[in-house]
């Protein structure tokens, strides 16, 4: 009874140990079945779980809003320019802020302004540059030249509005699309690309005008500075005349012609 006590003690210690030291691979239902690997199973879940991420992942890559509206904006639209022309003093002018035309814009300018003589040049030809009247023909001079051009430049940027309302309310259409026909990733990012280069239109259009504006500041600041240093100048002068003609009543032998108050 005893050995075969101790027979059975072995055997279960035997056993145990096998136990122990087995492989992760196991039979079921016997010798050469089906092998049950946990290490293989275990990688499999992890690559399932993956791949559900990725899923998931395009999923929502592909998903689009269904109401796009309440981001929609107006376009204002730019009124087309209609100056009066009377007796002809604006003839080009109207056609000059309506399209690109820098024939028109040159021409009403022409008409709009007031003409330089052309005895000009025998009074102040022996002039040098600096002097009162050559300071006022450079700010006429330069007038007539930048503010046809920014005439132009207003046309330009009017027509162009309205040759890109097309282009435009295509690409706001598309952006505002809720079905499935314009929301894939790659369509979203060409419309994005469409976006930005008719932001960047806009932008040197815009940079067009602004060149227009400093240079009409420019011409501005030239008159206000050429009337200061005028005020100037005729002080000095004054202060100048001054001291050398004696205006005490026991000086009065002849009357001064040239003095200026």
């Amino acid at each position: 009874m005893k050995t075969e006590l101790t027979k059975r003690r072995k055997w279960i210690l035997g056993g145990s140990l096998l136990l122990l030291t087995a492989t992760p691979s196991f039979a079921l239902f016997g010798i050469g079945d089906i092998v049950f690997d946990p290490t293989s199973y275990a990688s499999l879940v992890s690559q399932l779980t993956t791949m559900e991420q990725q899923y998931k992942m395009l999923q929502n890559n592909i998903e689009h809003f269904s109401f796009k509206q309440q981001w929609q904006t107006t376009l204002t639209a730019l009124k087309n320019a209609n100056v009066k022309n009377m007796f002809g003093e604006t003839n080009g002018m109207t056609t000059a802020f309506n399209s690109n035309s820098p024939s028109a814009s040159s021409t009403g300018w022409t008409a709009a302004t007031i003409p330089v003589s052309s005895d000009l040049p025998t009074y102040i030809g022996s002039q040098t540059p600096g002097s009162s009247q050559l300071s006022q023909l450079a700010m006429i001079e330069m007038s007539d030249s930048v503010s046809p051009d920014c005439i132009t430049a207003v046309g330009q940027y009017r027509a162009a509005r309205l040759q890109n309302t097309s282009a435009t309310s295509s690409l706001m259409a598309n952006q505002l699309d809720g079905s499935t026909g314009t929301n894939s990733e790659v369509q979203q990012l060409n419309m994005l690309n469409a976006a930005e280069a008719q932001k960047m239109s806009e932008a040197q259009n815009q940079g067009a005008l602004q060149a227009c504006v400093a240079s009409q500041m420019a011409v501005a600041n030239m008159q206000q500075r050429n009337a200061a240093a005028t005020d100037l100048n005729t002080a000095v002068f004054v202060q100048s005349q001054h001291a050398t003609h004696d205006m005490s009543a026991a000086s009065e032998d002849n009357t001064w012609q040239t003095y200026l108050p």
